[in-house]
C-alpha cells in the first residue's frame, strides 16, 4: 500500500508541475480524446452520470459535452492545478483514482478515460472495477497507449546497450481479457508516428506534460547520447520517428 501511494503521489506531482503548459504540448492527447468522444457519440448512451476519469485539463470531457450539448460530464483528477484550468461552469472532483472510484448517488451511464488508466498502479484490475461499477447498459470508453508503442525507442535502447526508460504499459490483449466478449462493442489499435529532425525533440513533449515518469531510472547524459546515436531513422527522409500504439475500447455492461 505504501509503494502504491508513493507511485500515485509521484504521478500527481509530475502532472501538477506541468499543468500550465500541458495544453500547448499535448496535441496527441487532444486528438485521441476527441476521437474517443466521437466514438461515444455513435453509441446510444443513456443520459445520467457521465464521468471523465483522469480528465487532466479536460480534453475528453470538453469533447463529450460539445458532442452532447445537453449532457454534463463530471471531471475527476488527482491534480488540483489541472482541474483549476477547466471552464468555470464545469463539474469537477479532486480524487486519486488509485483509491478506487468515488461514491455517487447513481451508478454511471458512462465512464470514459483517455491517456489516464496506464498511470494507475494496476490498470487491468482497475478497468474491471470501472466496468463493474457501471449501471446496467452503461458504457466504459477507454483510450491508452499499450506496450507495443515506441518500437524505435526500444530498438535504440537495445542497440545502445542502455535501459529502455519508458513506462511499462499494458499489453494489447490484457485489457480485453477482463471483459465479457459480448460486451466489447468496439476495439481498435491506432498507430500514430511522430517525426522530427532531433530524437530528443520527440521525447521532450512527454517531459513537458509530466508524462515522463517511469518505474525505471532516468538515463544519464552519456546514455542519452548513445541512445540518440542509435535511434533508427526513416529510410526515405532520414528523420527520426516515434510510433505510438493507442488502444481504443468501448464496452457496454
Amino acid at each position: 500500500m505504501k509503494i502504491r501511494k508513493q507511485w500515485s503521489q509521484k504521478i500527481i506531482k509530475s502532472f501538477e508541475n506541468a499543468a500550465e503548459v500541458y495544453n500547448e504540448n499535448a496535441s496527441l492527447q487532444q486528438k485521441i480524446a476527441w476521437e474517443l468522444a466521437s466514438k461515444c457519440s455513435y453509441q446510444n448512451i443513456a443520459k445520467g452520470v457521465w464521468v471523465d476519469l483522469g480528465t487532466g485539463t479536460g480534453f475528453l470531457a470538453n469533447a463529450l459535452e460539445e458532442l452532447n450539448p445537453y449532457q454534463k460530464v463530471l471531471r475527476i483528477d488527482g491534480s488540483k492545478k489541472m482541474l483549476e484550468l477547466h471552464h468555470k461552469n464545469s463539474r469537477s472532483q479532486l480524487w486519486d483514482l488509485d483509491l478506487g472510484l468515488p461514491k455517487w448517488d447513481s451508478s454511471p451511464q458512462l465512464l470514459a478515460s483517455s491517456f489516464a488508466l496506464h498511470w494507475l498502479t494496476n490498470p487491468i484490475k482497475t478497468a474491471k472495477e470501472w466496468f463493474e461499477s457501471l449501471d446496467d447498459g452503461g458504457w466504459l470508453a477507454l483510450a491508452l497507449p499499450i506496450e507495443t508503442s515506441f518500437p524505435e525507442w526500444k530498438l535504440a535502447a537495445k542497440s545502445a546497450c542502455v535501459t529502455y526508460s519508458g513506462l511499462t504499459l499494458p499489453s494489447p490483449s490484457s485489457l480485453i481479457k477482463v471483459f465479457p466478449q459480448q460486451s466489447i462493442q468496439y476495439q481498435a489499435i491506432e498507430c500514430i508516428t511522430q517525426r522530427d529532425n532531433e530524437v530528443l525533440s520527440l521525447l521532450k513533449p512527454m517531459r513537458r506534460i509530466g508524462a515522463h515518469v517511469s518505474e525505471k531510472k532516468s538515463l544519464n547524459l552519456g546514455a542519452l547520447r548513445r541512445l540518440k546515436k542509435s535511434w533508427p531513422q526513416s529510410k526515405d527522409s532520414k528523420i527520426a520517428e516515434l510510433t505510438w500504439h493507442i488502444q481504443i475500447l468501448l464496452i457496454q455492461r
